[in-house]
């Protein structure tokens, strides 16, 4: 499985269900919260070109945010994503 690495914070809503998603499909991933950080909100920003969160990578996919991931389970896409397909 390609490491899953997500940016949040912990009072985002979206971050929530991001997260949620991911630990309903029994994934381990790597949170890294960038609310009090200024540094690694930058460090998001700039891996991601966006300055919204939750920002989500699978292996070296970038796969946006909360609506990215969601879409891609309803396509039936995340579980080949999350193999490494």
């Amino acid at each position: 499985m390609p490491k899953v690495v997500v940016y949040a914070t912990q009072t985002c809503p979206y971050c929530t269900m991001a997260r949620r998603l991911l630990e309903s499909k029994g994934v381990d991933y790597e949170l890294i919260d960038v609310g009090r950080d200024r540094a690694l909100w930058q460090e998001m920003e700039a891996r991601s070109g966006r300055s919204t969160v939750p920002q989500i990578f699978i292996g070296d996919t970038h796969v946006g945010g909360c609506d990215d991931l969601h879409a891609l389970e309803a396509q039936g896409k995340l579980d080949e994503l999350l193999k490494g397909a």
